[in-house]
């Protein structure tokens, strides 16, 4: 049977419309109830642009006000939303427009020209960071969407994107009643209580800063600090006035390395958590001298939203990633972890034999992630399965970037790994066989420049090394753990 939409409903439902919702430095506050009713323009804008229900809407707009409220008018229209990196190149977003079949591309102002080249089969309106842009005028001129649709809890609500080791990403589709049951568990465990203000510096169009730090607020009907992006001196002055800040390691090393941040900067913060890319055990140490505070690390992927965390009250142990949420299963067979629960997404997007390898027959999710279990169930990552790299919290694939790389002139083949970043966590590097005779400063910044046309900046290679071969098994597979182990020191004097 139908029902209203039950993710909007219930991240609306502890939020009276007079509360304050989103403080923006240096631009405002929002209630609640005005961003609510901006979503209503804008989902009316959308649907006088095409958009209808079941639709992919594909949006790549700057943090804002008016991007929360597009997506919340995404979920009250039964349109599906799909956020993609603002980095993304046109030639990236030609591939996704084409894969969503979206109906709608909403872009910044400034990338019209290049999306309208890109997506030629979708309706490309723009979308400003201060209610401007043609999605703007266009929800001027029509009436407000003040119905929510009736949906079914397995209707899809978002789609986000996850690389894949083919180097074809992959459209994760995630219904509403997956994302709301994560959103509850987490208000739940990490002991949301009234009056709590959460510092927000996450990007908006992944896991981590769009359901997790968003919904758990909304949940809670608490005020969002909204920062476009992480900024110490910034966070710093957000962190006065909050009581809760989400982050990646990135953004704890950075505190740090600012000797002025300390326990004055904390006092009405009651938690921190940390994700997106394991910590060190010397940061967590760290920030519990500079400021008092222990650090809550979890762990999760877009597939499931988060899977585990170490507790609000008891023993958080570095290195670890705590235990399963209240709805989650979770086992390790043959040293890969796999979940189950409410929380799992409904399978890729048109790829079913990707989703059949992911899935097994009795619904377990395989997550390629190698772990083990104590004997209190809590767990610990031994490493990925795959070669996935986690740069600043962005997951980034080296085959995607490969692909990119034995395209250009000159080079015979190419191997991309992470190494360690006292900054990053870890640094996307390049490992490049040149043909014979060819100019290796030449052919490297024709790859710099391939990279700058094709690839989002948080994927380009921080070092390119010339190598006469790579390493290779009896197989003739590549052995990126021994190049990984050549190159660990590699940015060891940048820290």
């Amino acid at each position: 049977m139908c029902v209203t939409h039950q993710l909007l409903e219930a991240l609306l439902k502890n939020a009276p419309n007079e509360q304050r919702f989103l403080s923006v430095p240096d631009i405002g506050n929002y209630s609640y109830g005005e961003v609510v009713a901006r979503s209503q323009q804008l989902a009316a804008g959308l649907a006088a642009a095409g958009a209808t229900v079941g639709d992919r809407v594909l949006v790549q707009v700057d943090k804002s006000p008016d991007a929360v409220a597009l997506y919340l008018g995404c979920l009250r229209a039964g349109f599906v939303y799909v956020p993609i990196n603002p980095a993304y190149t046109p030639a990236e977003v030609s591939y996704f427009a084409k894969d969503t079949e979206a109906s709608v591309l909403v872009c910044r102002p400034q990338d019209e020209a290049s999306h309208v080249v890109a997506a030629p089969k979708a309706r490309v309106i723009t979308l400003g960071s201060h209610e401007d842009g043609s999605l703007a005028e266009l929800a001027a001129n029509v009436e407000p969407h003040m119905e929510t649709v009736s949906t079914k809890p397995e209707d899809l609500a978002c789609m986000l994107y996850t690389s894949g080791t083919t180097g074809r990403s992959k459209g994760a589709m995630l219904s509403g009643s997956a994302l709301l049951a994560n959103g509850q568990d987490l208000h739940q465990v990490w002991a949301w209580e009234p009056g709590d203000v959460l510092v927000h510096s996450l990007p908006l169009f992944h896991v981590h800063g769009l359901f997790v730090a968003l919904h758990c607020a909304m949940l809670n009907g608490s005020e969002v600090i909204l920062l476009p992006r992480f900024d110490v001196a910034q966070v710093r002055r957000a962190l006065r006035t909050a009581t809760v800040m989400m982050g990646v390691p990135t953004h704890y090393s950075r505190l740090l390395a600012d000797p002025a941040f300390g326990a004055k900067d904390c006092g009405s913060i009651r938690l921190f958590t940390s994700g997106s890319a394991p910590m060190t055990e010397g940061v967590h140490q760290e920030f519990t001298e500079r400021t008092g505070h222990r650090i809550v690390e979890r762990y999760g992927m877009t597939e499931c939203g988060i899977i585990t965390s170490n507790p609000y009250e008891g023993n958080r142990v570095p290195g670890t990633v705590g235990l399963a949420l209240p709805q989650v299963q979770l086992r390790v067979v043959d040293g890969i972890v796999h979940t189950k629960g409410p929380h799992l997404f409904s399978g890729y997007w048109r790829m079913p034999d990707q989703t059949a390898e992911a899935i097994t027959e009795d619904g377990w999710l395989i997550t390629g992630d190698a772990g083990e279990l104590d004997h209190n169930s809590r767990l610990t990552l031994a490493g990925r399965a795959s070669d996935m790299i986690i740069s600043g919290g962005f997951n980034v694939y080296p085959k995607e970037i490969e692909l990119v790389l034995d395209a250009t002139e000159a080079v015979t083949e190419s191997a991309v790994i992470g190494v360690p970043h006292p900054d990053f966590g870890e640094a996307v590097v390049a490992v490049i066989v040149f043909n014979e005779g060819a100019d290796h400063e030449a052919v490297t910044e024709a790859i710099q420049n391939r990279c700058q046309a094709e690839l989002a900046r948080f994927k380009h290679p921080k070092k390119v090394i010339a190598a006469t071969e790579l390493p290779r098994n009896a197989m003739g597979k590549v052995q990126k753990v021994e190049l990984r182990s050549q190159h660990a020191n590699l940015f060891q004097s940048a820290s």
